[in-house]
């Protein structure tokens, strides 16, 4: 029994917050990035009719359900989602309803015995990809999540207190601006650890 709530282990704070994390990695669409491949191939059909086994939904909810459900940490592009929907409605796992002009799918009573059938490969790839993710963001990695939350933490929070005239502003935005060219100088360098860190 799905429960539409599930946020499937994915939730708030796993491992760090991921959702916000996860959005500054692509601030700037440079370093790293959510993994374009969090699946094998052939299993993101079982996510899929997971979701649909919630709720019906048109492929743009999918690409966006699997996206929240995942903590942010994956985004499934169009070019996957849509073509796994057609096999999985030629295999009569699901069925498209013309809603409005787009395309809802449901699953079929076949695709919930399917999905019963394979219901441990499916804890299966789910343990996976948190164990992917914990690995990635553990280590320096996690490390470098903890500063940078504590430096949003510092930076936005007194900024909104501030509002938007104090003249304090200027010169965190100048500290700020400095910062990210003495870690891009690092990153460029390869010497992580030696670069000097400057006088503020």
């Amino acid at each position: 029994m799905c429960n539409p709530r599930d946020d499937w282990g994915f939730g708030p704070g796993f491992p760090f917050g991921g959702r916000w994390w996860a959005g500054a990695w692509q601030a700037r669409g440079r370093g790293p990035r959510r993994r374009s491949q969090m699946f094998e191939s052939g299993e993101v059909k079982f996510v899929i009719l997971r979701l649909l086994k919630e709720k019906p939904r048109h492929g743009y909810e999918v690409i966006k359900a699997l996206e929240e459900k995942l903590g942010g940490y994956y985004t499934p592009s169009a070019g996957t989602v849509y073509p796994t929907l057609q096999l999985l409605e030629d295999e009569g796992y699901v069925r498209a309803i013309d809603t409005e002009g787009k395309k809802v799918y449901h699953i079929t009573p076949e695709g919930e015995r399917y999905l019963e059938e394979h219901r441990d490969l499916l804890e299966e790839i789910l343990d996976r990809v948190r164990e992917t993710v914990r690995d990635f963001t553990g280590g320096g990695i996690g490390e470098l999540q903890g500063a940078f939350v504590h430096l949003a933490g510092v930076t936005f929070k007194r900024a909104w207190r501030r509002g938007p005239e104090d003249p304090a502003l200027k010169r965190v935005a100048q500290i700020l601006r400095k910062a990210a060219d003495e870690i891009e100088a690092t990153w460029n360098s390869g010497a992580a650890g030696q670069g000097g860190s400057g006088a503020a």
